[in-house]
């Protein structure tokens, strides 16, 4: 079985495919344009998207959106985390919480996937904290300040083994996979 994943990232393509590798599911990039609409929900962002690719380019696509929401500032940077990172970076982020206590933080994951004319949305959730300072070389985005709840690592010091089994992508992923392969097969 294969899915395509619409993203122009090759870690984010590179992580999915790891994610999905165990339930026998190809990842394939489709370097399509999708239209994003204002949201505060990355589900909703994610299945409008996947709603207007499906159109065009039909079943197994996949659209995946993520926000992280860091509670003192208000959920920011939430569903615009990516365009936060490219234009303040970790550092940017870091600042804005420079002095304040409560580093409390929500990764949020939705994956839509498009079939038989319908969108399927699955999420995933992962409460953490930020880090003072960047710690770890795996990964990639926030991955050196984002410190899954228990751990005490950042996603980047766990390393890619761990992170891309129980991260917020790794679960929307996961109940993509496991729908996949029993609730979508029956209905073929």
């Amino acid at each position: 079985m294969r899915i395509r994943l619409v993203t122009n990232n090759p870690h984010k393509l590179a992580e999915v495919s790891q994610i999905l590798a165990p339930y026998g599911i190809e990842v394939e990039r489709l370097g399509a344009e999708k239209v994003e609409i204002q949201h505060d929900d990355v589900a909703e962002i994610a299945k409008k998207a996947a709603e207007n690719l499906c159109v065009r380019y039909g079943d197994y696509v996949v659209v995946e959106d993520t926000g992280l929401y860091i509670e003192a500032l208000g959920g920011f940077p939430g569903p615009y985390a990516e365009y936060v990172y490219r234009t303040i970076g970790l550092s940017g982020v870091l600042k804005l919480l420079e002095g304040v206590a409560n580093r409390r933080a929500v990764f949020r994951c939705a994956a839509a996937l498009c079939l038989g004319g319908r969108v399927e949305v699955f999420l995933g959730e992962v409460r953490g904290t930020i880090a003072q300072v960047p710690r770890g070389t795996g990964g990639f985005g926030y991955d050196p300040i984002f410190v899954p709840e228990g751990l005490g690592r950042t996603y980047a010091e766990l390393g890619d083994d761990v992170k891309n089994k129980i991260s917020h992508r790794a679960q929307a992923f996961s109940k993509l996979a496991t729908w996949l392969t029993t609730t979508a097969s029956k209905r073929a």
